[in-house]
């Protein structure tokens, strides 16, 4: 598994947050969604961002199943300010999301989540801490008596409106931490790493499996003609168990697989772009000209002078390098032999 680290000398994507325009907050939080976890283990199964006019108060909906049904949907309202989310910013989202229930231009939510990078202030913070009824209470006062943010707005809170209201939980309010954002994101690697530039970090690779699937017949194919010309008669895979190729034949699928490792990272952070595949070219240049000496008279000579002339090979122009392990080098030998651009035997 990868994972993405902060290193020396790069910002924060708590703090580089505070950089981002509304659109790109809008944007951010919808890739948390879709990143997150919820109690049941499974993903929202729609996300749609709905930032803009006609939003209804809604910036991100994110629901549960496919159908918008009543509490069967989770509502997130960006909001990038450059200061602490107060009553007098929130009240009038409120308003409008009240509004919006008492059209019926979409059903109850289950949660209504504010986010904003600057967490909400003191002052909206103690309104929603004092719990349901009093922050109802403090809501309401405030659209009757115009101030807070609410002003001229005492016309708009109707019957159908105030119904709304009192159909809703006021528990239901929400605030969505920076943090758990930043951590739902974070599991869209690519996207969290193109949007942040956090150094990717290369997590434990998949264990070589017992017996070879079928993305390696290629390669192993071509060893056992190393190893058929080598002994001067066939060598079928049977045969390299308790043979004296059984320890070659091991080591070439481990290090194909520590290359394997390292092309699944590379998808992971770099999904659309051949950063794997520019490695190879690299190596291809790399150990050509050792495949071609004439010297080299059998398959094996060209085989294992290839993989180390590959260990040596210095590759720092690939976005790759810093991730590279022992065995990964080596085992492009045999990519590069899968993919029909090396042959061990002439």
């Amino acid at each position: 598994m990868s994972q993405l680290v902060a290193k020396g000398g790069v910002i924060q994507p708590s703090a580089q947050i505070l950089l981002l325009n509304p659109e790109q907050w809008e944007e951010f939080i919808l890739v948390a969604t879709r990143g997150r976890v919820l109690a049941d283990g499974n993903h929202y199964a729609v996300a749609k961002r709905m930032g803009g006019a006609g939003d209804g108060g809604r910036d991100i909906e994110a629901r549960f199943d496919q159908a918008l049904v009543e509490d069967g949907w989770d509502l997130y309202q960006a909001k990038h300010y450059a200061h602490g989310l107060t009553p007098g910013d929130a009240f009038p989202e409120m308003a409008k999301f009240f509004k919006q229930l008492a059209l019926k231009t979409y059903p109850r939510p289950k949660t209504y989540y504010i986010c904003c990078p600057r967490a909400v202030g003191n002052d909206l913070h103690n309104l929603m801490a004092a719990g349901a009824s009093a922050f109802k209470t403090a809501f309401l006062n405030a659209w009757k008596a115009e101030n807070t943010g609410m002003k001229r707005r005492a016309a708009e809170l109707t019957l159908e409106v105030q119904a709304a209201i009192d159909d809703f939980d006021f528990d239901r309010f929400v605030e969505c931490p920076v943090h758990d954002l930043l951590a739902w994101h974070s599991r869209n690697k690519s996207a969290h790493y193109e949007l942040f530039g956090i150094v990717a970090e290369r997590g434990d690779d998949a264990p070589m499996p017992a017996q070879p699937a079928g993305n390696e017949d290629v390669y192993i194919d071509e060893l056992l003609r190393v190893y058929s010309e080598h002994k001067t008669s066939s060598v079928t895979r049977g045969d390299v168990v308790g043979s004296a190729y059984e320890e070659h034949f091991a080591a070439q699928r481990q290090v194909f697989y520590c290359a394997e490792g390292l092309q699944r990272f590379s998808r992971d952070i770099y999904p659309n772009e051949p950063e794997f595949e520019r490695l190879l070219d690299m190596v291809h240049a790399g150990i050509r000209p050792t495949v071609a000496q004439l010297k080299h008279k059998t398959g094996m000579d060209r085989c294992d002078a290839a993989i180390d002339k590959a260990s040596s090979l210095q590759v720092q122009e690939s976005r790759l390098s810093p991730q590279l392990r022992g065995g990964d080098l080596p085992g492009t030998c045999h990519h590069l032999v899968n993919g029909g651009r090396l042959k061990w035997v002439k």
